[in-house]
């Protein structure tokens, strides 16, 4: 099955976040998108085609989507994701499954710091309440249309940096 288009996609679709510790170059973001697209083409569960899309959001965040109404992702299915991804950060030196990396905006830049370095410019107020962040928690395409980008102080982030 050809990859779905994204506008096509109901609301209720199932969401994974993976994002990159740096920004992907634009040769590696092109080589991704061709790899999501020849994936998502073979992805099955129980020898069902799933209904799904995968692209790359703003040179950082690998976002596949299935369309569950179609056929569900089961765990094997899901760990076939897990590997394609794994193989994906192997070969091109990425860190894809660090969920203690916080994303931000930077201007119209996304920037990623560890918990600690994410702190410490919260602490300098080179972040503040109001920085966008990130949160790859949300787990359906109108969650992440309308709750993937949040000010800090709406996001459970929040809680890593007190005040």
């Amino acid at each position: 099955m050809p990859l779905a288009p994204y506008d096509t996609l109901p609301d209720d679709t199932r969401v994974w976040i993976y994002q990159s510790n740096r920004p992907l170059t634009e040769t590696e973001v092109q080589a991704v998108r061709e790899e999501l697209q020849a994936f998502v083409q073979e992805w099955v569960s129980h020898n069902r085609q799933l209904r799904a899309h995968g692209d790359v959001w703003h040179r950082t965040f690998i976002v596949l989507l299935v369309d569950e109404s179609h056929a569900g992702a089961s765990g094997c299915s899901i760990d076939k994701s897990v590997y394609f991804l794994k193989s994906l950060e192997d070969r091109l030196g990425l860190h894809l499954f660090d969920r203690m990396a916080f994303a931000y905006r930077e201007g119209e830049q996304v920037a990623v710091l560890p918990k600690a370095a994410f702190q410490e410019a919260y602490s300098e107020g080179r972040i503040t309440d109001d920085t966008p962040v990130f949160d790859n928690l949300v787990d359906t395409k109108a969650a992440f249309e309308r709750q993937w980008e949040k000010p800090l102080r709406e996001s459970w982030h929040k809680r890593f940096v007190g005040r």
